[in-house]
């Protein structure tokens, strides 16, 4: 998704994901926990790549609230996820701000560190403890299609 500082340039990918968002959102989804990945940020938080400034452009296509979380793993954000109910959207930040979502990282010196074997699987679990059915758009991402992925899967891209 395109952004010139925090101002979305071409909100393509968004609208391509409402009818998916909309569909669970009407069949009765407790919540719609909505998960993507921005620009090489190095696993590390960077403010250039937050999903920030997706939320004003989801709340008005959706014409509804939308929860933004500062991390897309951790207690609060499974806080957050509990507590949600009729269709409530949520955001979670940028997935590549941990190491675990590609695997790897660049240290100070810009070599590339493989992550560690057991934080991938933590950070894998994380995400996928936040719901019971994980729906692509367009395609897998990478920390959920792993080895641990026990949810129903579903993919509206044909």
């Amino acid at each position: 998704m395109p952004l010139d500082g925090s101002k979305i340039t071409n909100n393509q990918r968004i609208v391509g994901a409402l009818p998916t968002i909309k569909y669970a959102i009407d069949n009765g989804a407790k919540a719609v926990i909505l998960m993507s990945h921005l620009g090489r940020p190095d696993g590390k938080a960077n403010s250039k790549y937050s999903l920030k400034p997706v939320v004003p452009e989801l709340e008005k296509l959706l014409d509804r609230k939308v929860i933004f979380t500062d991390d897309c793993v951790g207690k609060e954000v499974e806080e957050t996820v509990n507590k949600a109910s009729d269709g409530q959207v949520i955001l979670l930040e940028n997935l590549r701000f941990h190491a675990e979502e590609e695997g790897s990282s660049k240290d100070a010196e810009g070599k590339k560190v493989k992550a560690d074997k057991e934080k991938v699987e933590e950070f894998r679990k994380g995400l996928t403890a936040l719901g019971d059915v994980y729906i692509s758009t367009p395609r897998p991402l990478a920390p959920i299609q792993g080895e641990t992925q026990t949810q129903p899967y579903a993919d509206f891209f044909v």
